[in-house]
């Protein structure tokens, strides 16, 4: 093999239709039309299909609420972190503030679940922007470690001061009417969420997100308010895990101290190194992967959590773009031999 290809390269190129339409989309046939349109079709039409799918299985029809519920965390995460420079560890404060809200809303105001979900995303939101709205000045791991403290905080405040139920939770919520709108409501959420973000941070927005990222000083210099840019950030990023939040506790039927829980700071983080950070739809993606591995690895108790750690160190030292950004290379571009 070595002396067949000797005296050659590969040269990587982008698709005829890439070059044509990166960012403009002007297409001439059906064929460059679904180049353009058929990944976002495979992501869409299978999570809708999902749960007809797994119709005859109901733990995991469960399981795929609960990946969706991950996915809104994880979105949140990238956005933050790849498009506004803010390395949050408070995604269990965002679940856990958006399921007490939605708690106390419905139990104690008589709300009912589908204008409670929708308040205490929004409510949650701003919730979680006023206690970051100190740490806003801080960056890096700063940032990162002042936000991993608030759930921790939140959790043992609610336990110690026994308030909104203490350490017995919220009970008796309004449930879901069935599993059906239980799923299809966070799936067409998640999608919403994910092309409304896409499109975003393509807009005037998102070009200030990334200059606050890359060099917020020399933003700050041109008149702009980075402090406000950064807080419409964690309030995005926060309420979509407030959405989250709301909707477990409403699957559950019960808000409690058990979902200020770091896994939904941490699993968020490694689909996000799965996936691909910077992508977007590539957390969603390492969600639909380890969600479904922790589940099955569940009766191996706290060894799920070494395979976890291999699970990430392999896809660092070998993948380390993630899956969405190397399906995405691969799928713009083809690779042949070139003679030297």
């Amino acid at each position: 093999m070595a002396k067949q290809h000797e005296g050659r390269r590969r040269e990587r190129l982008d698709r005829g239709i890439k070059v044509r339409s990166d960012g403009v989309y002007a297409v001439s046939s059906w064929r460059e039309m679904m180049f353009l349109v058929g990944p976002r079709l495979l992501l869409i039409v299978g999570l809708l299909a999902m749960p007809l799918i797994l119709g005859g299985v109901p733990y995991w029809q469960k399981v795929l609420t609960i990946i969706c519920i991950y996915a809104l965390l994880a979105i949140g995460f990238d956005f933050l972190a790849h498009y506004v420079g803010l390395v949050s560890l408070g995604g269990a404060l965002y679940i856990g503030v958006g399921a007490y809200v939605s708690a106390l809303l419905n139990t104690e105001f008589g709300v009912p679940i589908w204008a409670s979900i929708p308040m205490a995303t929004v409510l949650g939101g701003g919730i979680c922007t006023l206690l970051l709205w100190p740490c806003l000045p801080l960056r890096g791991v700063y940032f990162a470690i002042v936000s991993l403290m608030f759930p921790l905080l939140a959790a043992r405040f609610i336990e110690a001061l026994d308030i909104f139920g203490g350490t017995d939770g919220i009970m008796g919520l309004d449930g879901f009417p069935n599993k059906w709108s239980e799923m299809y409501v966070l799936i067409i959420c998640l999608l919403l969420a994910l092309f409304g973000l896409r499109r975003l941070v393509n807009e005037d927005m998102g070009l200030v997100f990334r200059g606050v990222k890359d060099n917020d000083q020399a933003v700050k210099a041109s008149g702009i308010n980075i402090t406000y840019y950064k807080a419409v950030g964690v309030f995005l990023a926060s309420s979509l895990g407030c959405l989250g939040g709301a909707a477990l506790a409403h699957i559950y039927m019960w808000a409690g101290i058990s979902q200020f829980a770091l896994d939904f700071s941490i699993i968020p983080i490694a689909a996000t190194v799965v996936g691909g950070g910077g992508t977007l739809a590539g957390p969603v993606i390492g969600c639909l992967i380890l969600v479904p591995v922790s589940e099955l690895l569940r009766d191996f108790g706290t060894l799920r959590i070494a395979v976890y750690a291999l699970i990430l160190m392999a896809f660092i030292v070998f993948k380390s773009e993630g899956l969405m950004s190397y399906g995405a290379r691969k799928y713009n571009q083809f690779e042949h031999w070139v003679e030297i």
